[in-house]
């Protein structure tokens, strides 16, 4: 039976969680909170699945007394760092981390390491990765489909166009899509947050607290991408992503709204039927991914990616907009 234990236990918490219900062989024995009465409310929503559950408002305590397999990390954006190196310290097989991975380059580097000291399986929650649509578009790219990849464009739009928050799932799309290693940046913030060198922000409550971004990325293969991450006052949709090959493209909106083109010829793309899609598949990809011993679909290192190609878009910004090398020198 893998035991699994919850840090943070707001609203990504109890999915991380929902994602155990009903798994073989599994449950939540631990959950981890600062808040009392956000530890109790999610004791009551599981009270029925795991009447057993455990509350602690030290995860320390938590990773001390009860020898868990599983770790999911819920907090904010800044917090996960030390609680991931913690958990992989502690002995945990698998570790499924919210996004960003971290807020810096050296944190990220230092929980990875962590991980692969201690053999723990580390993946993160990007989510789309975790999402039918998005996946089979990846399956029609890798199939050539589309010829190959010439460039990529990702955008995000609205109130909440925030680099460190709603821009890591774009960016990890552009990543995933190009399935190479990005070498250099460059990057052009939001108007009025020229000054703005390192992470600011509250967890991603408050979108004034982070800059919208207008990027470019080049990678090893080749690949070009651009990234246009706001400004916050644009309409919806929320995002798209377009990918473009030599012989048609793929534009998502959204998560369910896909086109192929093949040529001038344009197709409805096609939504497979998955039992559990989005963040609780996620949480369950990490478990079959401990069990099985193989990768998982959104590792460490894909996301430690990302968090290259944000500081470099802050260095870029610093040093005149021009292109700075991954990884970025912080």
């Amino acid at each position: 039976m893998d035991r699994v234990g919850v840090i943070g236990c707001r609203g990504i918490g109890v999915r991380h969680a929902q994602g155990i219900v009903g798994l073989e062989d599994a449950e939540v024995v631990a959950a981890c909170d600062l808040s009392t009465d956000q530890l109790d409310e999610f004791g009551q929503r599981f009270q029925e699945t795991w009447p057993e559950l455990k509350s602690y408002t030290s995860h320390r305590r938590m990773l001390d007394e009860q020898s868990l397999d599983i770790v999911s990390v819920a907090t904010g954006d800044n917090a996960h760092a030390q609680l991931v190196v913690d958990a992989a310290e502690a002995g945990a097989k698998g570790i499924f981390c919210e996004k960003p991975l971290a807020t810096t380059v050296e944190d990220g580097a230092r929980m990875l390491e962590a991980c692969e000291r201690n053999s723990t399986v580390l993946s993160v929650d990007h989510t789309r990765r975790f999402m039918p649509m998005w996946a089979h578009a990846k399956e029609l790219i890798e199939a050539g489909e589309i010829g190959e990849v010439q460039y990529i464009v990702g955008s995000l739009r609205g109130g909440r166009a925030m680099l460190y928050r709603n821009g890591t799932h774009s960016i990890d799309a552009i990543c995933w899509y190009a399935d190479a290693a990005p070498e250099w940046v460059l990057a052009d913030l939001e108007t009025g947050y020229e000054d703005y060198t390192e992470y600011r922000g509250d967890g991603g409550h408050d979108p004034a607290t982070e800059p919208g971004a207008y990027g470019m990325i080049r990678f090893a293969n080749g690949v070009r991408a651009f990234y246009a991450g706001g400004s916050k006052t644009t309409p919806g949709p929320k995002s798209t992503t377009e990918v473009i090959g030599s012989t048609g493209r793929l534009l998502m909106s959204g998560t369910e709204d896909g086109v192929l083109f093949r040529g001038e010829e344009a197709e409805p793309l096609p939504i497979p039927e998955w039992p559990v899609s989005g963040i609780e598949a996620g949480m369950q990809s990490l478990v079959r991914s401990v069990r099985e011993g193989r990768p998982p679909t959104s590792t460490g290192r894909d996301a430690q990616r990302v968090v290259q190609v944000i500081a470099g878009f802050l260095q870029s910004q610093q040093e005149g907009h021009r292109p700075v090398t991954i990884p970025a020198e912080r």
